[in-house]
């Protein structure tokens, strides 16, 4: 019965994760189809991200307090219903509204997904079951474009990208009936207060870092961005900090856990974790844009030229889930090492191309995908190995933060740099080599890290 639990949990959290991406091959068939000005596309873009990104932690904490099985299925409902809406949009204002909505409703579910596996599992389980789960992850982000286009294919411009909405329908209904039957019941502790003030503190300032980072998803100039609102934004992760102090003093549960900032392999897993999403995000978006901009692929091709990525990364993670208990951190370090290799051997290579570029892209995409799948899941493994699992909710909630905070970081940073570079010429394979050096520089961040953590793990 936990396997099957899973299944409905991974089932989910792909359904959430997937429509991250898989609206970016719509918005062309958005923009001609809801007559939608560039500022009401940023706004669907960036509305689903800024919700999700916010949700999680608190999510995560209520999870944690009341009961995952109740949070999962209610974000399951908030998820499908507002898919529906999506599809059913007029106007751009109704659509966006159904994205902000999907937001939440994906920000209230994968916390929980995190907090069941902890839960459920134990030792080696545990560690194929969050493998699982890393290859969601990465299987979501790399197929979004993919599935996208095959939806837009069948149902035209016209009606293609309300596809990409309606498809999350059934498979929400069928998730819910399964997550009544087959998710375990929370065990019922003694009742804690759920921190509204931290919990309104952490949300506002999360919007904060967020908004500035989400609000250019065209490739606007970084300069022109309101990045004022970053200094609100740590003034109120600081008076978030005093109040989790004095809260915690009074004796009642904080919205976040403090005593992970001492935990070493989760504050190691989280600033890894976000550097890597930062690299591996964007990936996608620029190789995209070079492809289906620069060389004129369709939707459909530019996706099928990922899937590589994809497969390679859906094997490493279970591969990977299953050696994590035995290699640790070594296993990240050499995954993060091989997508470096990927993205180097991409960066080379792209500008002596003139012809069947997929086919050439797939071994090293794969070998990228392949490394990227030893990182996520092991990570996530190691970072939550020492948590206690009362708090598995809220603590998985800030890994998946982070991630989107550097997520946001690095798209915003690569799509500037892109765009940037190719007003000078318009040339799509430098613009795409350019970029693609960004991403490789954080995911060698992401490396230092995990040989840091390496290094001061044999001195201890």
């Amino acid at each position: 019965m936990r396997w099957s639990a899973l299944v409905v949990c991974l089932v989910a959290g792909f359904m959430t994760l997937l429509d991250v991406s898989i609206v970016n091959v719509a918005l062309p068939s958005i923009r001609s189809g809801l007559d939608a000005s560039d500022s009401q596309i940023q706004l669907i873009v960036a509305g689903y991200s800024l919700a999700f990104g916010i949700v999680l932690v608190p999510a995560g904490r209520l999870g944690d307090a009341l009961s995952r099985k109740v949070v999962f299925c209610i974000g399951l409902v908030v998820f499908t219903a507002s898919s529906a809406l999506a599809g059913a949009a007029s106007d751009p204002g109704w659509l966006a509204a159904a994205r902000i909505l999907q937001g939440i409703g994906g920000g209230l579910i994968n916390p929980q997904v995190s907090g069941f596996i902890q839960n459920m599992f134990r030792g080696d389980e545990r560690a194929r079951a969050f493998g699982l789960f890393g290859a969601t992850v990465g299987i979501s982000t790399a197929i979004g474009p993919l599935l996208g286009g095959v939806l837009v294919t069948l149902g035209g411009d016209e009606n293609g990208w309300r596809y990409v909405f309606f498809v999350n329908v059934p498979v929400g209904i069928v998730a819910l009936v399964l997550a009544l039957r087959w998710l375990p019941r929370s065990e019922r502790g003694p009742r804690e207060s759920l921190d509204p003030v931290g919990t309104l503190l952490f949300g506002a300032a999360t919007f904060l870092v967020l908004f500035p980072l989400v609000e250019g998803t065209g490739g606007e100039s970084l300069s022109s961005r309101p990045w004022w609102v970053a200094g609100v934004a740590l003034a109120l992760l600081a008076l978030f900090a005093v109040w989790e102090r004095g809260w915690a003093r009074s004796g009642r549960a904080t919205l976040v856990d403090l005593t992970l900032v001492r935990v070493r392999s989760y504050m190691l897993g989280l600033g890894l974790g976000t550097l890597y999403f930062a690299g591996f995000t964007s990936i996608f978006l620029v190789l995209t844009l070079y492809l289906q901009n620069g060389l004129g692929y369709s939707a459909f091709e530019a996706g099928l030229t990922q899937m590589p990525f994809a497969l390679g990364s859906a094997v490493a993670a279970v591969v990977g889930g299953r050696l994590v208990t035995r290699y640790g951190r070594a296993l990240v370090v050499g995954g993060l090492v091989l997508v470096i290799v990927g993205l180097v051997g991409i960066d080379l290579l792209v500008p002596h191309l003139s012809n069947r570029v997929g086919l050439s892209l797939a071994p090293l995409l794969a070998v990228a995908g392949f490394g990227g799948g030893l990182v996520i899941s092991p990570n996530v493994t190691i970072s939550l190995s020492e948590v206690d699992v009362r708090h598995a909710g809220a603590g998985g909630g800030m890994l998946q933060t982070a991630q989107r905070v550097g997520s946001a970081i690095g798209v915003a940073l690569v799509l500037a740099q892109f765009f940037s570079r190719l007003a000078v010429d318009g040339d799509y394979a430098e613009s795409m080599s350019l970029a693609l050096r960004t991403t490789i520089g954080f995911v060698v961040g992401a490396l230092l890290l995990g040989v840091a953590d390496l290094v001061t793990s044999r001195r201890r």
